[in-house]
């Protein structure tokens, strides 16, 4: 079940957090360069929502050198089934065979992604 207490990170917060996740405690320009990759971010920009993450308790700060490193406080199984509960609730209506449902039906899914799910499948039925 989804903890209501863990704060709800923006689309910008979310990519940061996805870096720490992969890369462990970076420091801000480490994050920014990661970002980048992908599409240009300013690095003041990536500074100012690194803080407002740590004001929200997203982040983690550590000041003990000249360069701060952050790392992620949340965790990102916590925060990806947080993020999907609301998404159940708001989008669907609460209910998951409607989210399943829509997923399957607008994504083609590889062999191996059907056979995961078909095993899935098995083991909640087990679990009943």
């Amino acid at each position: 079940m989804a903890n209501k207490n863990l704060p709800r990170p923006t689309e910008g917060e979310l990519e940061i957090l996805q870096v720490l996740w992969a890369l462990g405690p970076a420091s801000v320009r480490q994050v920014n360069d990661a970002l980048s990759a992908n599409r240009s971010v300013g690095y003041t920009t990536t500074l100012k929502l690194m803080q407002i993450m740590v004001d929200k308790g997203l982040l983690a700060r550590d000041t003990s050198e000249r360069t701060h490193i952050y790392r992620a406080v949340v965790a990102e199984r916590d925060t990806r089934q947080n993020l999907l509960q609301n998404l159940v609730d708001q989008a669907f209506g609460g209910s998951a065979m409607d989210l399943v449902i829509q997923a399957l039906g607008s994504h083609r899914a590889t062999p191996e992604e059907l056979e995961e799910i078909k095993a899935l499948i098995e083991r909640l039925e087990k679990d009943e």
